[in-house]
């Protein structure tokens, strides 16, 4: 299917807009689903991009934030290297879980808004920090159905500047479905960290899958020495099922 992009500022909670990558199905229709897409912590680079794009390509309306909007001037895309992703996780640690649940509740209802999209068909997902910040955009009532890539930070409560983000303790929020995506081989997500996740879900009583690949952390980005393409695509094709089962 072919897609159309383009930049949105939307306004949010303390006056401050926020942009979005907006990449939609080029054939007109009022009935497509809406994706929050979250990226890393890089924000929007051209991997994020071309993801965005492939996610739209299969019918769907996708809005991809960019997380550190108060903190980087609008349309900074953070380099894949030790500087980047320094400043990167400190902008992470700078920003609150009120304010990114803001960020998500701001990008559903533009969504909810969009012409494209059909009444009641919203989704989220994401990578690393965006896999958490998923998570916890799935904990509005109207996210039906949200896949998270390698999140950090759900077992051990590290997630912005709080002391503890308290997701997977709210996790019975959760009315939607959850698609958790794992490496067997990322650090940040070791396999005890896997078994408190799934622990609380299960105590939570979330419909949730997890599935697991023998890779490694950020094996779904297109550059880099830990790119899997083998493994990235079928999770891809994980996301795409659980969201056409869905919607």
């Amino acid at each position: 299917m072919l897609v159309q992009t383009s930049t949105v500022d939307i306004p949010v909670a303390g006056g401050k807009a926020m942009r979005l990558f907006v990449a939609s199905p080029k054939p007109q229709g009022e009935n497509y689903a809406g994706v929050l897409f979250y990226s890393d912590i890089f924000q929007l680079t051209p991997v994020m991009l071309r993801a965005s794009v492939r996610l739209a390509g299969y019918g769907f309306v996708v809005a991809a934030p960019e997380i550190y909007h108060r903190l980087e001037p609008a349309g900074t895309a953070i380099a894949f290297d030790d500087a980047g992703r320094e400043r990167g996780m400190s902008n992470a640690m700078n920003t609150s879980i009120a304010e990114f649940d803001a960020d998500a509740k701001a990008t559903l209802e533009y969504l909810a808004a969009h012409p494209q999209v059909g009444k009641g068909k919203l989704g989220a997902a994401g990578f690393c920090i965006g896999g958490h910040l998923a998570f916890r955009a799935a904990m509005n009532a109207e996210v039906k159905a949200t896949v998270c890539f390698y999140g950090t930070g759900i077992h051990n409560g590290k997630l912005g500047k709080d002391t503890d983000a308290g997701s997977l303790q709210e996790a019975a929020r959760i009315k939607g479905e959850l698609l958790m995506i794992f490496g067997t081989a990322d650090p940040h997500v070791p396999a005890e960290g896997r078994l408190i996740v799934e622990a609380g879900l299960v105590h939570a009583d979330v419909k949730h899958r997890i599935s697991l690949y023998p890779a490694e952390h950020a094996f779904m980005r297109d550059e880099g020495p830990r790119f899997d393409p083998e493994s990235a695509d079928l999770a891809f094709a994980e996301m795409i099922a659980l969201f056409r089962n869905t919607f």
